[in-house]
């Protein structure tokens, strides 16, 4: 019989707590190295409060693929790797998403965006700079070299011009235009759904994931990466600066197509719901051992931040 699973809860914050030590240790400290402000803004870009979500579903994603052979604490080095690589692509997105040429924000996690604080020039560098030490992250796993080239094409294809910077552009072009509900979806999977699904099949491939491990988890992935979506549009309309720990109605504000906007809120809510059945049902043939990937799927759902 399998140990029950310990409180969801307490093991997310134990993730956090795990891949921001990971992220502090790869990156450079301002009082050790110029440029002393890039490295700050640098810092502050990513070691900010967050969720570390991505992280949570590349080792979540990691321990339900995790195969019969190799050590253990080399698998755990390497999916720290992985997870720390995704949260530095999250953070320069963030970086440059906050910048006044695209959404102009001045809150993110409950502090001042990183322009607001170091100015346009170094936020930009910043993010420009947090995109290399990723892939120099992935490189550095203590794994096959076949799997460490899978998961650097895996990454560089999610954050590139067919996933997130495409879906980012795609986006601007479409500012006070709508869009059709499958046009939206396109657009989403690319800019948000991209780095998920990548973080889910991150963990896979480093953990040796069986082809029937993989089909569910590219399922799990998919769903829940347009899931994430619906969630932040939804928030968007409803929550507040307090609870979100950046500016609502923003998108609204600035005439972006959303999920709300084109369905409306109630379906935009069965939309979700939908998404939900359909990333726990593709995990199903990966058994008690997809645990975690189940509870996050609830918590990302039923998240309010």
């Amino acid at each position: 019989m399998t140990s029950a699973l310990p409180e969801f809860d307490g093991w997310l914050r134990a993730t956090v707590e795990r891949t921001t030590a990971v992220l502090d240790e790869l990156l450079p400290q301002p009082a050790e190295s110029d440029p002393v402000q890039l490295h700050a803004a640098m810092r502050h870009a990513v070691l900010g409060p967050g969720k570390r979500v991505r992280a949570a579903l590349v080792l979540a994603a990691g321990e339900a693929s995790r195969s019969a052979g190799g050590p253990p604490d080399v698998l755990d080095v390497a999916l720290d790797n992985a997870a720390a690589a995704v949260e530095l692509i999250h953070a320069y997105s963030l970086v440059h998403d906050d910048l006044p040429c695209m959404d102009d924000d001045d809150l993110r996690r409950g502090q001042p965006t990183v322009h607001r604080r170091y100015g346009e020039a170094l936020a930009m560098l910043a993010g420009d700079a947090l995109q290399p030490l990723a892939f120099a992250c992935l490189a550095q796993m203590p794994i096959a070299p076949a799997l460490v080239v899978q998961a650097v094409q895996l990454l560089a294809r999610a954050a590139g011009s067919q996933g997130m910077v495409g879906g980012q552009a795609i986006d601007c072009a479409h500012t006070g235009h709508a869009m059709s509900v499958a046009a939206l979806q396109q657009m989403h999977r690319m800019k948000t759904g991209a780095l998920l699904e990548a973080s889910v099949l991150l963990g896979g491939v480093v953990a040796g994931a069986s082809s029937t491990a993989r089909t569910g988890l590219e399922a799990y992935a998919l769903a829940m990466g347009l899931a994430f979506q619906v969630v932040d549009d939804i928030l968007d309309v409803t929550g507040n600066a307090d609870t979100l720990g950046k500016t609502p109605g923003k998108d609204a504000a600035l005439g972006k197509p959303t999920y709300v906007s084109t369905l409306g809120l109630a379906e935009s809510r069965s939309l979700l719901a939908s998404l939900h059945d359909q990333a726990q049902a593709a995990l199903l043939p990966l058994g008690p051992a997809a645990g975690r990937l189940r509870e996050l799927s609830d918590f990302i759902i039923g998240r309010s931040s």
